[in-house]
């Protein structure tokens, strides 16, 4: 797939890829307010969402050194603990709690993904630099630096996954996550163009995980874990290439041994240029911690409750409509194993608000799940694509997660067919979603911290203009754990 002779051994000039990613991550200047606005609200659920998931443990198990006692002063701390660690393994931590109950934001294209796993390597390696240059006498990073290189991190993840499915070739999307930190965060350590070209090149040559672990018969905790994982992987090959370490200049390209024909099996393909179109219409999963297909079946079932909670004896079928990637990510049957199968399972996300009224994170633990009415329900449960849904999942001015839920009771009758187009994280809504949103973080901030240092951390988020000035070793030592 490239014109470069494979035989030779003079070294080709860089992908064009490699290059424009570089090129975007170190220069591009972001001039969007509205993408500022929306990465304001990013950052402050995404840190809600891993402060709602240092509740459990089966995530803070994961937590701290890589090894005990592995500990580094002057590192990076971890929201939520006290935990102070080298940027690779805080950028797991992080990356690892953001993930774990799969309620952070979203996209949706030919591959999906969360781009704000990248907060994980991003915010690790800000601290320490931070840090680090106080200590030298320097000045810090600013909460503002933070802020775009979110924005840009979301637009390489994002871009790259409107025409590129590697879920079509059994790649999972945190492959993206690993290429989009490594850019991004060795521009944050000061690195040259060429230095982000070797960083994002040895990225390409890691390949890419296996999706194996978010599907039946094997969907397991990995999928929680797996973008830590990648953004912990960014900062390494960052770190490395801000040694001076060679790149790979046609890791993408070179014939028989490139990404490209090793393992994607065609070239990336990209329909627009990096701007910072991802994060103004990034989805933020408000109401329910649910996979994103499903987060419209939800708000459509949780309507229906109080018709059909009462008369679940009398179902005779549920029928769900929704889109093709909704059928083929998370239409199952049969047991579920554990909590990561359950929330990539419409059927139990359908089944739980129709007999509860709700869907938390505790609903996909196995107190509820042992519950004899959940698979019942589930087995009367008829999943069908909506190929209207789907179009309108993939147009570019609409990006709708079409869902309807109908119920039908024996002997006849039936609820009303309940179809909602896009959730309440949708751009289409964000009036709507943002009090929501904060309402999720300061319900989150209170469950974790003390009454002292909940009012300390909500104000952080009070003043934009304070807070995009503040700087972030001060912005995180606000979120340690007292």
């Amino acid at each position: 797939m490239s014109s470069h002779d494979h035989k030779s051994a003079q070294r080709p000039d860089p992908d064009r890829v490699l290059v424009d990613i570089a090129r975007y991550a170190r220069e591009h200047r972001i001039t969007s307010e509205v993408a500022y606005d929306t990465a304001r609200y990013c950052l402050m659920d995404t840190l809600a969402c891993g402060f709602q998931a240092l509740q459990y443990p089966a995530c803070t198990k994961l937590m701290g050194p890589v090894v005990p006692g592995a500990t580094m002063v002057g590192g990076a701390r971890v929201p939520g603990t006290s935990y102070e660690l080298d940027p690779v393994q805080a950028a797991f931590n992080v990356g690892c709690m953001i993930r774990w109950l799969d309620f952070n934001d979203t996209w949706l294209a030919a591959e999906w993904g969360h781009p704000s796993d990248n907060l994980g390597g991003i915010l690790a390696v800000a601290d320490y630099l931070s840090r680090r240059r106080v200590a030298e006498g320097g000045a810090p990073l600013a909460v503002r630096d933070v802020l775009t290189a979110m924005i840009k991190a979301h637009e390489i993840q994002g871009v790259t996954a409107l025409e590129n499915a590697y879920n079509q070739v059994g790649l999972d999307h945190v492959l993206n996550v690993r290429v989009a930190t490594t850019a991004v965060v060795t521009a944050l350590l000061g690195g040259s163009e060429q230095q982000v070209i070797n960083a994002v090149s040895n990225a390409f040559l890691d390949g890419g995980a296996l999706r194996t672990y978010r599907h039946a018969p094997n969907t397991g905790s990995r999928k929680s874990w797996a973008a830590g994982d990648a953004t912990s992987r960014g900062v390494r090959h960052a770190l490395i290439a801000m040694t001076g370490e060679m790149g790979y200049p046609s890791a993408l390209t070179a014939p028989k041994w490139g990404f490209y024909d090793v393992v994607f099996k065609k070239p990336l393909a990209f329909k627009q240029p990096f701007g910072s179109y991802v994060m103004e219409n990034v989805l933020f999963k408000i109401s329910f911690p649910a996979e994103f297909h499903a987060q419209t079946a939800v708000e459509a079932a949780m309507a229906l409750h109080a018709e059909v909670g009462p008369r679940l004896a009398d179902v005779e079928k549920v029928v769900i409509e929704t889109q093709e990637p909704g059928v083929r990510i998370i239409d199952k049957t049969g047991p579920l194993a554990n909590p990561a199968d359950r929330d990539h399972c419409i059927q139990y996300m359908v089944a739980v608000p129709l007999i509860f009224g709700r869907l938390t994170a505790a609903d996909y633990e196995d107190a509820v799940a042992n519950d004899p009415r959940v698979d019942a329900l589930r087995a009367r449960m008829e999943v069908r694509e909506n190929p209207a849904f789907t179009k309108e999942y993939y147009e570019a001015d609409k990006r709708h997660i079409g869902n309807a839920v109908q119920v039908f009771f024996k002997g006849g009758g039936a609820t009303k067919r309940v179809q909602v187009d896009f959730p309440v994280g949708h751009r289409k809504r964000r009036a709507e979603g943002y009090p929501l949103l904060v309402q999720k973080f300061e319900a989150s901030v209170a469950a974790h911290y003390s009454p002292k240092q909940t009012a300390a951390v909500k104000a952080l988020f009070a003043d934009a203009k304070r807070l995009d000035a503040m700087p972030v070793h001060e912005f995180v030592a606000a979120l340690v754990k007292n």
